[in-house]
This record gives C-alpha cells, sequence and structure tokens, in this order.
C-alpha cells in the first residue's frame, strides 16, 4: 500500500460514497418486547369467539328450559282444552275468544291498567324525588341510601305482611291510629271496595320507588355540572334548574325506567293476591289473579294461558311503542 493509499485509509469514507454494507448479527428488539408472537397463534387467539358463550351457557340453559320452553308450552296450550292424562284437544282461538268475551277479565284489565298507571307515576316522581335529596357523595347519603332501598330487598310476602298489619281497619291500627292524630276517621283501607286499589297502589309505590331512585342516581352523575353552573349564574331558580338541565339529561333514563315500571305495573301479582286476593267485591282484581284463579283455580288451564298470551302482547307493545317514540323524538 503507497503512503497515498494509507491517507484515504486513515481519513475515512469520502463525502457522498457509499458506507460499506454492515456485517455481523442483526440488531436486537429492545428490552420489555418479548419475543414476538408466531402468526399461527395470534389467529388461533383471535378465533375464540366460542370463549363469551362458553361462560354464558349455564345461564342459557337455564333461562331455555325455566322460561322459554314454558312460553312456547303456554302458547300451544292458548290453542287447546288442556284434559289432564286424557290429551289435549285443539279448540283453536276458542279460549281467547272466552277471555275476551268475559266481564270479571274486562274489569282485571281496566284494574291492571288503573294500577300501572298510578305505580309507575308515583314510583318514578317518589324516585326522583328521593334521588335529588340524596345525590352526593357523603358518607351519611351512602347509608341512608342503603336504608331507602331495603324496601327492594326485602321479600314480598314480608312487605304484604307489614302494609296488612299496618291496614288494620280498627281504630288502634297503625295507620288509623296516624290518622285519628289530624282528624280523620278510621278506613278500612283494603277491607274498603272504595279504598282497597289505592292501598293496594301505596304499597307498589313504596316498593318501587327506591329501585326508580338508583337508576335515576346513576344517571344524575352524568349531568353535565357545568350546566347547573352557569344556569345559577343567570339567576335559575331551583326548580328551573330540574327543569331545564336535570330532566332534559335524564331523557334516556325516564324512557328505561317507564318501560320497566309499566311492566311491573302490568304483571302485579304477588301484592294483590297476598293483601286481598282480588277483593273485596273484585274491586283490585287484575289479570295475573285472573288467569291464577282460571288456570289454577278452576283446572281450565288453557284459558288461562291465553290470558297470559294476552298480557305478554300486551306488554311487547307497550316495550315497542315507547321504543319507536323515542327513536322519532331523537330524529
Amino acid at each position: 500500500m503507497t503512503s497515498l493509499d494509507q491517507v484515504k485509509a486513515a481519513a475515512g469514507p469520502a463525502a457522498g460514497s457509499t458506507p460499506p454494507a454492515r456485517r455481523g448479527p442483526a440488531p436486537t428488539a429492545p428490552r420489555g418486547a418479548g419475543p414476538p408472537v408466531p402468526r399461527r397463534v395470534r389467529n388461533r387467539r383471535g378465533g375464540r369467539w366460542w370463549t363469551p358463550w362458553l361462560f354464558l351457557a349455564p345461564a342459557l340453559i337455564l333461562f331455555l328450559y325455566f322460561k322459554f320452553i314454558p312460553m312456547a308450552s303456554a302458547l300451544t296450550m292458548s290453542f287447546q282444552e288442556v284434559q289432564p292424562y286424557l290429551g289435549n284437544r285443539w279448540v283453536g282461538g276458542e279460549n281467547y275468544a272466552t277471555v275476551l268475551s268475559s266481564d270479571g277479565f274486562r274489569e282485571a284489565a281496566w284494574h291492571t291498567v288503573v294500577l300501572a298507571v298510578g305505580q309507575t307515576a308515583g314510583s318514578m316522581l317518589l324516585g326522583l324525588t328521593l334521588a335529588l335529596l340524596m345525590e352526593g357523595q357523603g358518607r351519611r347519603l351512602g347509608f341512608v341510601r342503603s336504608a331507602a332501598f331495603l324496601p327492594v330487598v326485602v321479600p314480598i310476602a314480608v312487605v304484604a305482611e307489614l302494609w296488612r298489619i299496618m291496614y288494620h281497619p280498627t281504630e288502634d291500627g297503625m295507620l288509623n291510629s296516624l290518622l285519628g292524630l289530624v282528624g280523620f276517621g278510621p278506613s278500612g283501607f283494603i277491607n274498603d271496595p272504595d279504598t282497597s286499589m289505592v292501598s293496594i297502589m301505596l304499597t307498589g309505590i313504596w316498593r318501587g320507588a327506591p329501585y326508580d331512585m338508583m337508576i335515576f342516581l346513576a344517571g344524575l352523575a352524568g349531568v353535565d355540572r357545568g350546566l347547573y353552573e352557569a344556569a345559577k349564574v343567570d339567576g335559575a331558580s331551583r326548580f328551573q334548574r330540574i327543569r331545564h338541565v336535570t330532566l332534559p339529561g335524564l331523557r334516556a333514563v325516564l324512557t328505561i325506567l317507564f318501560i320497566l315500571a309499566a311492566i311491573r305495573g302490568l304483571r302485579v301479582f304477588t301484592e294483590v293476591f297476598l293483601l286481598t286476593n282480588g277483593g273485596p267485591d273484585g274491586s283490585t282484581e287484575v289479570v295475573m289473579t285472573v288467569i291464577y284463579k282460571l288456570g289454577l283455580e278452576q283446572n281450565r288451564l288453557g284459558v288461562g294461558a291465553a290470558g297470559a298470551v294476552l298480557l305478554f302482547l300486551a306488554t311487547l307493545l307497550l316495550t315497542v311503542g315507547v321504543h319507536l317514540f323515542r327513536r322519532r323524538g331523537n330524529e
């Protein structure tokens, strides 16, 4: 090598020239990245679509066996004259005609609508009031909420027996004693045809309002607090803030609660059955008690199944109608 070559080698590669290819091992991945996942394993993990259904399978099997199969059996029975041990006889729509032409069923349907409207409006109004009063993050509020929610978790049989004691028709009854303090005479409550429906309605409102309260509290947490501050700065009163800020923010919650409360009102049975069993003189007879008496007490299972199907269709129409009304309002 000449002296000129030695000088070029010491100076390094010339400007604009391509550096020689680097030899040696390839650059390694940064620390913490882990080994690369093979494409075959990645595709296998992404293809486990059946994993959620595996966890849902026990609940779906229970629903299928205890709910959907009995519903299908009830639909079939509604077109038959059920004769245990003798075989069922197909009668077509005769059971539905019997139910719809029955005076008792029509009166029970009217009582059901009145009871559903009263319980729905009362429980939603009382639930919203309780939610507005108990909104916050204090420790005492948590205890008060838990105490207010107790009627929901207490068994309905206990609730009915509790209100039966309070509705005792004598002067020394609990509620009659309170009415006597303010100058009102004793009332018969569930023993009086004029007040029995209102008494059952109050029981349903007392039990359903805490459930609505908890859903309203969840909805109030999503309302923008800045709107309250802006309305307060503009001089809006508390009632105006509730009307123009709270209620529009709870529109979706109100729709859901209306559907749930209406279905709960249409399917009312246990409190009526335990408190009055449709009496006195049929003043509290509802659709569910009529279905129970036709199907189990009179052993007319086909007619009772037809009534149950009609109640299901009414509930379905109500749900779909409210959903379509809400969609049209959003558009």
